[in-house]
């Protein structure tokens, strides 16, 4: 397994479609396997094929405390929703931002497993966020869509100052160690 790159707001491959998944085979399965091993060390509880630069139709959620409750959605597709509620999102392509977002607390969801299977769930409270939060990632959406403008504005600018800090730490560090080694 393999720890895959996430890709971060405001990336613009974050905004492209997802299509359906086709093929049921050994790289697909792989890939599911890395895109869980991914989500754990972040840490988060969903992740979508589209954060990881793979554009298609599939996501995995654990929101157990112990990941003891991998689910894979392939091609999922939303039948029914109930009960709009208000509860706090954060996403692993937004680190460190969590606001409020109105979603369906119930949801029945008709997708495939890893071997191509369709099956319908029922999912509830975090759950049923969660995988509506990872198939917007499926639609090019982000959570802070749902946010004003000027929210998502000022997230970006953040994001953005964050990543520049990170940048001039890490070359800051790389000249230290090249200027120890050079003693």
């Amino acid at each position: 397994m393999a720890l895959l790159d996430i890709l971060e707001f405001p990336d613009p491959r974050l905004r492209t479609r997802a299509v359906p998944v086709t093929i049921f085979d050994a790289t697909l399965s792989k890939l599911i396997d890395d895109m869980f091993e991914t989500m754990y060390a972040a840490p988060g509880i969903g992740l979508a094929a589209s954060q990881v630069d793979v554009h298609r139709k599939l996501i995995v959620i654990d929101c157990s405390a112990d990941r003891s409750d991998p689910l894979v959605f392939i091609n999922p597709e939303i039948l029914s929703c109930e009960n709009v509620g208000v509860m706090e999102e954060g996403c692993l392509s937004l680190p460190g931002i969590f606001e409020e977002v109105e979603r369906a607390q119930r949801v029945c969801v008709r997708a495939q497993d890893r071997g191509g299977k369709t099956f319908v769930s029922e999912l509830d409270g975090v759950r049923a966020v969660c995988l509506q939060h990872e198939m917007d990632h499926l639609e090019g959406k982000l959570f802070v869509d749902y946010l004003s403008t000027l929210k998502r504005d000022r997230i970006r600018k953040k994001l953005e100052k964050e990543r520049r800090d990170r940048a001039a730490k890490q070359k800051s560090n790389t000249v230290q160690a090249g200027t120890a080694l050079g003693r």
